[in-house]
């Protein structure tokens, strides 16, 4: 158990806190996996290079990673006064979430079950 006043463990916990700029997203509906193949492409990059890596990118994940990226670069501009030409790529990486069950009819009456994957996405940002 911890020790100390709760207003005392409270302000501990958010001095720990991260201050870099970053953006979430959750329950999207793609598997870490493939998220993870646009992610690994701007893992520290600079912000323009990982924009236009992902403009281009063919991947249906790299349209969730763009706006994930310009919502970062948004937050770092307008919540921590950061500029936008000295800004990188700190950290991206996805988590797993909840998987959704459903039933594919086969044949001779039988079910064959099909997971449909979701992942938290998040990309954090820093300047150079």
């Amino acid at each position: 158990m911890a020790k100390g006043h709760r207003s005392q463990i409270k302000r501990e916990r958010n001095a720990q806190k991260d201050t870099r700029p970053s953006a979430k997203l959750s329950y999207a509906r793609v598997s870490v996996q493939k998220a993870c193949f646009v992610l690994d492409a701007i893992r520290g990059k600079d912000v323009e290079t990982a924009l236009g890596i992902v403009m281009y990118n063919p991947r249906y994940a790299s349209t969730l990673v763009e706006k994930l990226l310009k919502s970062a670069i948004a937050n770092a501009e307008n919540n921590n006064g950061m500029n936008r030409s000295n800004l990188y790529v700190a950290e991206c990486y996805a988590n797993k979430g909840p998987t959704m069950k459903r039933i594919r009819p086969r044949a001779q009456g039988r079910a064959y079950r099909i997971e449909k994957r979701m992942s938290h996405i998040t990309i954090v940002l820093d300047e150079k």
